[in-house]
């Protein structure tokens, strides 16, 4: 898959800046980016971001508290 390498190159960069930093606050352009509604989306505001993951061609955030983003 040719975009593996992007994907790698942006989970290094994102690591660097926003592993360890709490989110402040979700804002949602467009309802679409959600792939679902449970935990709700406002229970990772105010949590650190504990680690990134590739999850095929997706970017995978995981909070302090457990809940995936």
């Amino acid at each position: 898959m040719p975009e593996l390498p992007d994907i790698a190159a942006y989970l290094s960069a994102l690591e660097a800046r926003i592993v360890g930093q709490s989110l402040i606050k979700v804002r949602l352009a467009s309802p679409f980016l959600l792939r679902t509604v449970h935990p709700p989306i406002k229970a990772i505001e105010g949590h650190a971001v504990h680690s990134l993951s590739r999850i095929g061609k997706r970017i995978a955030t995981e909070f302090d508290n457990g809940n995936v983003g």
